[in-house]
């Protein structure tokens, strides 16, 4: 009977797609500004690599608070505008 050399084998690399997408389109969404859907795509990803990717949680949750930062951005610039905008539509009455 021969024996099989012994042999380590390094277990697979845990996925962290998700996770690094989130971080990335956080980085992207605010570097490059001016978009509304990235964020929101990037708050899904975060959501789906906290519950899937539990290697990948450092960079879901970084990418969840950089999302978070732009919507909450682009909410208070709307909120900010919109009375301009309304002046603007309607007049000044």
């Amino acid at each position: 009977m021969s024996q099989m050399p012994n042999a380590y084998y390094a277990p697979p690399a845990e996925p962290k797609g998700a996770s690094i997408t989130s971080l990335v389109l956080g980085l992207c969404s605010i570097a490059f500004g001016f978009t509304f859907v990235v964020p929101i795509a990037g708050i899904i990803f975060g959501i789906v690599g906290l519950r899937r990717e539990p290697a990948g949680r450092g960079m879901a949750i970084a990418g969840l608070v950089l999302n978070s930062i732009m919507i909450v951005g682009w909410i208070l610039l709307l909120l900010f505008l919109l009375p301009f905008l309304a002046m603007a539509l309607f007049g000044a009455m």
